[in-house]
């Protein structure tokens, strides 16, 4: 098994169950941790530094994307947002597997600057579905379901892009799914050359052994 952690990004539709997938693993297994986005707006109550957001002047932030600190970045409502590739690496060669909640367009864009990452795409088991567990929240308006299911219609379009595509239907079991995609991933050849080469070295020493007997 690779001793570096994995870096997964999660994608999913509203309604999808991603960030309920995230926290039962979370709480489940004590290998994976939920990378912590830096932002420039202003923390609201109860937020803290380095546990909800890295919280940055503007200045800053277009500091940190001029000098590549970013492993992708948006601006979204007047407010930038971005993973810090420091923090990700950190936990990544402390063994951790590192969890990017993020949408399609941010998706695609760190798979293009760390083409080791892991795409995974959440949806419910129909479209029909995502409407009804949107209108189940009961925190929304119909015209902003609307918004968001035509939101939807154009992020399927991004999927075909994504390593691997979840149907949360049963939370347990999606959960268990997703842990599994993890663990195959650190068997992966890619993931494991040092391990390769090491036992390369081995076979040389052994036959030159042979050899001097």
């Amino acid at each position: 098994m690779s001793q570096n952690g994995i870096l997964i990004v999660l994608s999913g539709f509203a309604g999808s169950g991603k960030g309920t997938i995230i926290k039962e693993l979370m709480n489940k297994y004590d290998d994976f941790a939920l990378s912590v986005s830096a932002t420039t707006r202003s923390p609201r109550p109860g937020e803290e530094e380095g546990v909800h957001y890295f919280f940055r002047t503007e200045e800053e932030f277009r500091r940190m994307i001029d000098n590549g600190e970013l492993l992708e970045y948006a601006n979204y409502v007047g407010n930038f947002y971005g993973t810090p590739k420091a923090y990700v690496m950190e936990q990544l060669q402390a063994g951790k597997n590192v969890i990017l909640e993020i949408e399609t367009e941010g998706a695609l864009s760190v798979k293009s600057r760390y083409p080791e990452a892991v795409l995974v795409f959440v949806m419910p088991p129909s479209v029909d579905e995502i409407e009804n567990r949107l209108k189940k929240r009961g925190t929304e308006t119909d015209e902003v379901i609307a918004k968001r299911m035509r939101k939807a219609a154009t992020e399927i379009e991004a999927v075909d892009k994504y390593d691997f595509l979840m149907v949360n239907d049963v939370l347990s079991e999606s959960v268990e799914l997703f842990n599994s995609i993890v663990r195959s991933q650190h068997m992966a050849v890619s993931n494991n050359l040092d391990r390769i080469d090491e036992t390369k070295k081995e076979f040389a020493e052994y036959l030159n052994r042979k050899k001097e007997n």
